[in-house]
């Protein structure tokens, strides 16, 4: 059976039906993110598989806050997919989708009122309820809060009563919360404080500040990332640094480096 005619899109063709600007896909094809083919004269070509790269590179950009770093990053991390339309979430997203939904009702709270306790908006928490946005770690951390839980508890880990006293890394219990954000946990079981690795895509940040109780450290292993407390204090840490903070000031965090930035950090008592 013959296989079906390739179809293929001009630059000015391609742009128009990404909404962005031909010098845009310029860049991403010098970043390798896509890579068009020459007509004979010389002309960039792209392909449907091509386009699909593209629309996710901009809702990666636009809806996800990722720089062209991160974006590269998670592309490069990601399995190809059939279907490159949206980014593909990783499965803990429905959990946490699902664990929202119920710890709502357990609550009899309704979006109204889960949006006033957080300053998240009725029609956000709605698309989180039924999977279709990612949750930042402020977002997580909000809704923690608000349901008097932990953010573990909405990936269905953090129930364990008994301390695992030693982890390989082959055995760390893996959570994605949202694209170009890892957290590794080191430590299972009832403890006195938390202790993550965190590895976070260029450009990926926090989402926004958060604030709970207890004592934060971070250190980093690898790349640099900038922390904000209370909107007042600034710190660029780089390899080898190290930050401790009060976790009762509002803190938000964004990595600076063009690879990927790598955290050990620990909070007491525990608040994921």
């Amino acid at each position: 059976m013959a296989k079906k005619d390739v179809v293929y899109f001009t630059i000015s063709q391609a742009a128009k039906m990404l909404g962005v600007s031909p010098s845009s896909l310029r860049a991403w094809e010098h970043m390798r993110l896509i890579k068009p083919v020459r007509s004979q004269g010389r002309y960039r070509l792209y392909s449907q598989k091509d386009l699909s790269t593209a629309k996710r590179i901009v809702h990666l950009s636009k809806n996800e806050g990722l720089n062209l770093a991160g974006i590269a990053h998670l592309l490069r991390n990601t399995k190809p997919s059939a279907d490159l339309k949206l980014p593909q979430r990783p499965k803990q997203v429905s959990s946490v989708s699902e664990q929202l939904l119920r710890l709502r009702r357990l609550k009899g709270s309704t979006l109204s009122d889960i949006a006033r306790r957080t300053q998240l908006s009725i029609s956000f928490l709605s698309a989180l309820e039924r999977g279709l946005a990612n949750p930042s770690i402020a977002t997580l951390q909000r809704l923690a809060v608000a349901y008097d839980t932990n953010v573990l508890s909405m990936f269905g880990v953090g129930d364990e009563k008994k301390v695992q006293r030693l982890i390989r890394p082959a055995d760390r219990k893996v959570l994605r919360p949202h694209p170009g954000v890892q957290m590794e946990l080191l430590a299972l079981g009832r403890l006195q404080m938390e202790a993550h690795i965190f590895r976070i895509a260029p450009g990926a940040s926090s989402g926004g500040s958060y604030h709970h109780e207890g004592e934060e450290f971070i250190h980093v292993l690898e790349g640099s990332v900038e922390v904000w407390l209370d909107e007042v204090e600034y710190y660029v840490l780089k390899k080898g640094d190290t930050l401790y903070f009060e976790s009762t000031r509002s803190h938000r965090w964004k990595s600076l480096s063009e690879s990927e930035t790598v955290l050990l950090w620990v909070n007491t008592p525990p608040t994921f």
